[in-house]
């Protein structure tokens, strides 16, 4: 029995030593379970191959449209010209800081807006044979209607 006891102890302790003698080294991609060496290099790729996203540039007829409302509101001086300079950039900040507004990114659409330069609905499907007038007397809407409307809102018709 101590025999058996002693080479089953020989045995164990061979195949312990001889472990890392027989482990491989991989070169090239790590495997998918990876180590955390593969974790942060692909991390590190990831950092360093970033995609620009959203728009990089202003047009330059946007630009002018932008310098023009800037002049008009006594935040830039001069000519438009188009292009997106440090005066314009400075002039915006401004405009944006003096409204509450962030000043780092720019231009904020709050700031556009405010500008006059908002996004244009004319050409929308349904703007063309659109009407903004007022709406119709209440005395034209049917009283079942004007009951329900009346219901929904909560408020009284009496």
């Amino acid at each position: 029995m101590l025999s058996f006891r002693a080479s089953l102890a020989w045995v164990l302790f061979g195949a312990i030593a001889a472990s890392p003698a027989l482990a491989t080294t991989t070169t090239g991609s790590p495997s998918r379970s990876g180590s955390s060496h593969s974790h942060k290099s692909r991390a590190k790729a990831k950092r360093t191959s970033h995609k620009l996203h959203g728009q990089q540039t202003i047009e330059p007829a946007r630009v002018t449209e932008i310098q023009q409302a800037l002049i008009r509101e006594h935040y830039l001086s001069g000519e438009p010209n188009g292009e997106w300079n440090t005066e314009t950039v400075a002039a915006m900040q401004k405009f944006q800081a003096d409204q509450g507004w962030q000043t780092k990114l720019m231009p904020d659409s709050r700031a556009l807006k405010k500008l006059g330069l908002g996004p244009d609905y004319s050409t929308a499907i349904n703007a063309k044979d659109s009407t903004f007038g007022e709406p119709p007397p209440v005395s034209t809407i049917p009283a079942p209607q004007a009951a329900g409307f009346a219901a929904a809102a909560g408020t009284s018709n009496e």
